[in-house]
């Protein structure tokens, strides 16, 4: 394994694969009322601790569970 991550070796193959399967195709439904969840990207600045996995489990919990009630 790689000691550093380099994008350039990975990223064209798995952006050709989400193309491929439309992963980011959004379809709207105007019959459904419009949900806006802000999550912020993951960016451990230092030591990773609970409040980071707090801070970004919440705002995943809250997004699969308005997902599986079809909001």
């Amino acid at each position: 394994m790689e000691q550093r991550y380099d994008p350039t070796v990975i990223e064209q193959k798995w952006q050709k694969i989400w193309e491929a399967q439309r992963l980011f195709k959004v379809t709207e439904d105007s019959k459904k009322k419009k949900y806006y969840l802000l999550e912020m990207f993951p960016y451990p600045s230092g030591r990773i601790h609970m409040g980071h996995v707090r801070n970004y489990s919440i705002g995943r919990c809250v997004g699969s569970l308005q997902e599986n009630e079809g909001v």
